[in-house]
Formats: C-alpha cells, sequence, structure tokens
C-alpha cells in the first residue's frame, strides 16, 4: 500500500467538479481503479508514494506538440502566472501547463488576477515542452495578434485596394499631425540607431479604435534599414517613416520606450 497525495491527482478530477473541495472528491475515488506512477520509494521508512499527474503524463505528453491549440480551464493563479488544464478529445483535462505573466496579454498585467480567475475557460497554444521536466509552457497572447506588428495595408488601402473600414485616404490635402504625434517623433530621434523620422500620408476610418494615440510598427520587412509606423487617434490614422540602424525588434524596443516617455 502506498500513499497518493491530493496535489498528484490528475486535474480532470477536480476540473469536473470544481465547486467540490479536493478532499471531498478523494473520498469519491475510494475504490476506484486509477493509472499511478512511484515517484518514491523508501524501504528505510516503509514509504511509498504514488502520482497519477505523472502517469497521464506518460500517457498523453506523446500527443502534444509545440503549436498545438488547446481549450483549457484556469487552475491555480500565482504572481508569476496561471497554471492551465488541457482538454482533450475525450473531454477530460490530463495535462496541466503554466501561462506565464508575459504570455497572458499583449497589454501590461500587473496582476494575473486581473484576467484570470480559477475555473475560466481559455484557449491556448503551446510554445515550449519540456519533456524531461514534464513541463509545459502555454500562451493566451499569441493567439491574437501583436498589435504593435499589425500591417499598415489593413487599415490604409495601396494600388487602388478598397478596405472596408477606411473612409477616406487623399495624399494631396495636408492634413495637420495628429495631437502629440511631433512630440513622439522627438523621442524617436532620441533613440540610439534612429537616425531620421519623416510624417507620412494620413486617412480617416470609419470607426473609433481609440480615443488616444496609440503606435503600431508594421510587420512588412524593412529594406535598407526603412520602416514605418502606423499613428491611430480617434479616427485618425497616419504613417511615420523611420531610417535606422536597428532591426525590426530593435525598432519595436524603441518604439515601446518612447510611448512609456510620452504622456
Amino acid at each position: 500500500m502506498g500513499f497518493l497525495p491530493f496535489p498528484q491527482l490528475s486535474p480532470s478530477h477536480s476540473c469536473k467538479e470544481p465547486q467540490r473541495p479536493i478532499q471531498e472528491i478523494a473520498k469519491g475515488l475510494i475504490g476506484s481503479f486509477l493509472s499511478a506512477k512511484v515517484i518514491h520509494v523508501s524501504e528505510e521508512n516503509r514509504k511509498l508514494i504514488f502520482s497519477e499527474r505523472d502517469a497521464m503524463w506518460t500517457k498523453f505528453s506523446d500527443q502534444v506538440t509545440v503549436g498545438d491549440i488547446f481549450e483549457a480551464k484556469v487552475g491555480p493563479v500565482e504572481d508569476y502566472g496561471a497554471f492551465v488544464h488541457l482538454c482533450f478529445p475525450d473531454g477530460c483535462y490530463h495535462l496541466t501547463g503554466l501561462v506565464h505573466v508575459s504570455e497572458v496579454s499583449w497589454d501590461l498585467v500587473q496582476d494575473v488576477r486581473d484576467v484570470l480567475n480559477e475555473g475560466d475557460n481559455v484557449r491556448v497554444k503551446v510554445i515550449q515542452i519540456d519533456r524531461e521536466k514534464t513541463r509545459i509552457t502555454l500562451s493566451i497572447k499569441q493567439l491574437e495578434d501583436d498589435p504593435l506588428l499589425e500591417t499598415l495595408d489593413k487599415v490604409i488601402p495601396q494600388n487602388g485596394q478598397t478596405v472596408s473600414d477606411v473612409l477616406s485616404v487623399d495624399d494631396s490635402v495636408n492634413y495637420e499631425p495628429l495631437p502629440g504625434l511631433e512630440a513622439i517623433c522627438q523621442e524617436l530621434l532620441k533613440e540610439e540607431g534612429i537616425t531620421q523620422v519623416k510624417i507620412g500620408r494620413q486617412g480617416f476610418e470609419k470607426r473609433v479604435v481609440s480615443q488616444d494615440l496609440e503606435l503600431w510598427l508594421s510587420n512588412v520587412p524593412a529594406g535598407n534599414g526603412q520602416f514605418t509606423l502606423l499613428a491611430r487617434a480617434g479616427r485618425q490614422v497616419q504613417e511615420v517613416h523611420l531610417s535606422a540602424l536597428l532591426d525590426q525588434e530593435g525598432i519595436k524596443k524603441a518604439v515601446q520606450r518612447v510611448s512609456g516617455r510620452v504622456p
């Protein structure tokens, strides 16, 4: 006879009955047949400890690969992230992974509990598997486009294309730059590696994306150190062209720093 601690039970039990205390769930398992793996043996102390979680890892981990997307249920939430139980085709939650706080949202998350609560249903993407340490790393935000990498063509049509959300684009009219944009351009010039900043064409959208001025970095491949940003506020949208000695990741970090400095 051995011992199976509560934390070593498969998450499928608590996911089926989330309102019941784990002690009551365990009592209901008396007489049941479970798959379990021996994780500790002490002949001297006559101890034998089992893990149903480890047995489920052995059975189901081969069915998980990087890039897979799962329906899942949020488990314990900690300061550093949330443990999330993965739902398999049989409807059971056999394995658990971690969504680190940095993978919860593209927005800055100060407290995971402001976004996720135990019992929430979420969709997650597998971004890393450490089979030796039996760990799965998950992401929620990677199921959405990075708002700093939006393509300009989605907002401003080019070469005669039409985009339903865009009301007008007129290169022949000189519009006033978006309020606050000139200050941002000045701050961008202070960033090491950025050599030139020019304000480009402007358009108007049918819908309000944000009342505050926001910046996106186009994911169109840059050529010869030329990058384009998209500035939006209210219904206005405007291009900002950069010349830089940086790569795309360096430009993105510079934009984030400047956005943090300029109110």
